[in-house]
């Protein structure tokens, strides 16, 4: 196979990287004799999200085993290119029309011609995830503990992932005492209609959950005599805090080589409807990094990964007319423990489903195994 192939550089492993190269790989345009794939992904193995609100609250199910998910020989064929494991901390551009190259953090360049950015969010506290797996072991280790010890929780963020771990908490710890502290009026955001905040709320508090909701938390850690107090006065007992707001976008290497016009104030990067950077039409980005009036999910990354990669080969084989993502209507399933949980579909009026639904879709299984089968993951290898 010639070493002149077209490198499509892709900088991130998640959802959505994996997500465009399974699209690259499925489509007749792709020809891997002229082009050549490359993930470069900081982690040797695969996160699957999801699934780490109840691996850092449990070891039951030893959920470290199966959703961290080693890439694989069938993830990139050998013959069609490659996964590299390290840092993208520097992107130098040739031309706006030439390509470019990107240097990892051991000082290697990577040619490409064409650039995917896809590096996902960062978050907080436990769901800061270490890139290697002893790293992980050791914060699953840690955090597991510290719910196990403590009596009193306070979760601060009441978005989905402020729920999940409630719930989470709440079943295999039923008698601690677990408070979120929520911005909002209500649960979620308005992205989502009243009626379901509302629905979700009264699942909550039905879970044995208190919610304080229109204040903010401020304290990282309790007083010394064991309570926490928001900013609007109200003083909650607590021995453990926990940030559990939503991620922010990785993005600072962005800025600092496509230069501050290339993000907005949040830190998410501009994109034209075709995904193309403006300005810069051989860099494309996806995922939560990108600025879209949308709500950042998982399950957005089959739509995003389908436009990239047909926009690639388009430029790349220089035939056909580039394609505009036009959104992807929001869907939603908030687990609440193993058991239960809440959706909204936002088709025709609004469909809302309760537990039965939760637990059948996600709570029971965290959407492990349709996610290894989604993007052609390697099997956990004690199977």
């Amino acid at each position: 196979m010639s070493n002149d192939r077209q490198n499509i550089v892709v900088v991130g492993g998640g959802p959505v990287g994996a997500a465009t190269v399974k699209a690259l790989l499925a489509s007749k345009s792709f020809n891997s004799a002229a082009q050549r794939i490359v993930v470069v992904t900081s982690r040797p193995f695969f996160v699957h999200l999801p699934a780490m609100i109840r691996a850092t609250v449990t070891s039951e199910d030893a959920l470290e085993t199966t959703a961290l998910m080693e890439y694989g020989s069938s993830f990139v064929p050998a013959d069609k290119g490659e996964v590299k494991f390290g840092k993208v901390v520097k992107i130098i551009e040739d031309g706006k029309d030439e390509g470019g190259s990107v240097v990892l953090e051991g000082g290697q360049s990577i040619r490409y011609s064409v650039l995917v950015l896809a590096t996902g969010n960062l978050w907080n506290g436990p769901m800061d995830i270490p890139d290697d797996k002893k790293g992980i072991q050791g914060l699953f280790d840690s955090w597991r503990a510290k719910f196990e010890k403590a009596q009193n929780i306070v979760l601060v963020g009441g978005g989905a992932v402020g729920i999940e771990y409630a719930g989470e908490i709440k079943d295999f710890f039923p008698t601690k005492k677990v408070t979120i502290v929520q911005g909002e009026s209500k649960l979620l955001n308005d992205t989502y209609p009243d009626k379901w905040r509302d629905a979700i709320l009264a699942r909550v508090k039905r879970g044995g959950v208190d919610v304080i909701l229109d204040d903010l938390l401020d304290q990282t850690e309790p007083s010394s005599d064991g309570t926490v107090t928001t900013r609007k006065g109200q003083s909650i007992k607590a021995d453990l805090i926990v940030p559990t707001w939503g991620g922010r976008p990785n993005t600072s290497f962005i800025k600092e080589f496509l230069g501050t016009d290339s993000l907005t104030p949040t830190g998410h990067v501009k994109v034209k409807p075709t995904l193309q950077l403006p300005d810069h039409p051989r860099i494309f980005a996806a995922g939560d990094i990108i600025d879209w009036k949308e709500q950042k999910q998982a399950a957005k990354a089959p739509a995003h990964g389908a436009v990239v990669a047909s926009n690639i080969l388009t430029l790349l084989n220089g035939t056909g007319e580039l394609v505009p993502y036009k959104g992807s209507t929001e869907i939603i399933v908030v687990t609440f423990g193993r058991g239960g949980g809440s959706a909204y579909f936002d088709f025709l009026w609004g469909l809302i489903f309760g537990d039965w639904f939760a637990w059948l879709l996600k709570s029971r299984g965290l959407l492990i195994e349709m996610t290894r089968s989604q993007y052609g993951l390697a099997a956990p290898s004690s199977a």
